[in-house]
């Protein structure tokens, strides 16, 4: 008996302490003409298990608790351990009271470019840059969790958000592109810099107002759920008329734009005739996702 209690706490202690996040990785090398080469597939079965089975945080996830996201590497050309690439980062997490999951997370990041030897080992160092390969994954896993806390906490994912800042100090004497100031408006540095920022403290509003108090209150109260989402923009609105054409808005809606459409064009009515005219105003690449909204 007293063996069989131990094995059930060694079980419901594994459970209870789940590593955080349930990823899927895929690298593809169509574009190299040599996709079938062990060497993608040893990569791809090596980021998943880096991902998967490190544990990144101080806190216990439970099994059903670990955030589902996506990496994928699209590998453009390479020669020796030097690889030219891009990667396509997405993360979703699941809405209250339903089956439904809602993205909260969609970036492209062209600046991916790394050296991998076959079975070199991952393993993530805070307080050293090992690798661009290794720095990348591990700066946009924080920016997943600091997402991720975001949406259920006002301002929660700024401790995340901060060890994704230290990813980038270290990394930015490597020499890879993405880490520095002076990298484009589209870089690591760049997202990172203006979560912390002030200046888009809208974004990071918008985020816990549209998720928690309005996807979240659904289940219970449709329609005021989707009051609040339209409330949400708002916040948006007043941080493009500080900084317009920000890539935070760009981030924001190339997760969002398709479910925003599919949200305010059915369910009960309310009036957003004026959060259309915001749509419009703050994301006007996305105006084939504004014109499906009924109203």
């Amino acid at each position: 008996m007293n063996k069989l209690i131990l094995l059930l706490v060694l079980i419901l202690g594994v459970n209870a302490s789940a590593q955080e996040f349930n990823a899927k990785v895929v690298v593809n090398a169509e574009q190299t003409g040599n996709p079938n080469l062990q060497v993608f597939t040893t990569l791809e079965r090596s980021l998943a298990e880096f991902i998967n089975n490190t544990k990144w945080t101080s806190k216990d996830y439970r099994t059903e608790e670990r955030i589902d996201c996506s990496f994928f590497v699209t590998i453009t050309g390479y020669d020796n351990d030097a690889f030219n690439a891009t990667l396509q980062v997405q993360a979703s997490r699941p809405i209250y009271g339903s089956n439904y999951s809602t993205s909260i997370f969609n970036v492209n990041d062209r600046q991916f470019n790394f050296t991998y030897l076959e079975f070199q080992p991952l393993n993530y160092n805070p307080n050293n840059f090992e690798s661009n390969l290794i720095s990348v994954v591990s700066f946009y896993l924080y920016m997943i969790l600091g997402v991720d806390a975001d949406t259920f906490e006002l301002n929660g994912g700024t401790e995340y958000y901060e060890e994704a800042k230290n990813l980038v100090g270290n990394a930015q004497s490597s020499g890879a592109l993405g880490w520095n100031a002076q990298d484009g408006n589209q870089s690591r540095f760049r997202l990172n810099d203006d979560l912390l920022s002030g200046t888009f403290d809208g974004y990071r509003s918008a985020m816990y107002t549209y998720h928690r108090q309005g996807l979240d209150v659904m289940y219970n109260n449709v329609k005021k759920g989707k009051q609040t989402i339209t409330q949400s923009m708002e916040s948006l609105e007043k941080m493009h008329n500080v900084r317009p054409n920000s890539y935070i808005m760009r981030v924001f809606f190339d997760a969002k734009a398709s479910e925003i459409s599919s949200i305010l064009s059915g369910g009960p009515s309310v009036n957003i005739a004026e959060t259309v005219q915001i749509l419009n105003k703050i994301a006007p690449t996305y105006t084939d996702n504004w014109k499906d909204i009924k109203f």
